[in-house]
């Protein structure tokens, strides 16, 4: 199969790379651009923790082309910080110990990053429901919803 250019912006920068027609965009991500923050959990978009946003909305990369990020816009796990400076949620993660073994914790935090930029004072049920597509094996979600939580309100104060 001939491979595929395509042209996209990822986490602020533009970027070009080759594809193949059946590659996966988390593919793409993790073996030929070396961004390894979204993990596959099962491929077939039912765990979330590939997730990423494409053009402003999430998606699980394992279920979207490669070649469907031409012209796109992608924001990634790796987008969150700015530099050494964590993001809030990041922060709060961590702070609040709201993750364990990591597998889903960069799905998770793609996920939240974007209910947070669409509604920055989500309710506790707004949250789960966002969250719902993201699966953790390992801690639960009370304190991810909490670490959620204590980042909007610091996010809203900044």
């Amino acid at each position: 199969m001939k491979n595929i250019p395509v042209s996209t912006t990822i986490n602020g920068d533009p970027i070009e790379f080759l594809c193949g027609p059946d590659e996966t965009l988390l593919e793409v991500l993790r073996n030929r651009l070396g961004l390894t923050g979204a993990k596959e959990g099962c491929g077939t978009g039912d765990c979330g923790a590939c997730s990423v946003t494409l053009n402003g909305r999430l998606v699980c990369s394992c279920l979207v082309l490669g070649a469907e990020a031409e012209g796109g816009e992608i924001s990634t796990v790796e987008g969150l910080a700015a530099g050494d400076a964590l993001h809030p949620l990041q922060q709060a993660f961590i702070d609040h110990a709201a993750l364990q073994c990591g597998v889903c914790t960069p799905g998770i935090l793609v996920a939240a990053k974007s209910l947070l930029d669409k509604n920055p004072n989500p309710t506790e049920t707004e949250i789960r429901y966002w969250l719902a597509g993201n699966l953790c094996r390992c801690t639960g979600y009370d304190k991810i919803i909490k670490a959620v939580q204590i980042a909007a309100e610091e996010m809203r104060s900044a």
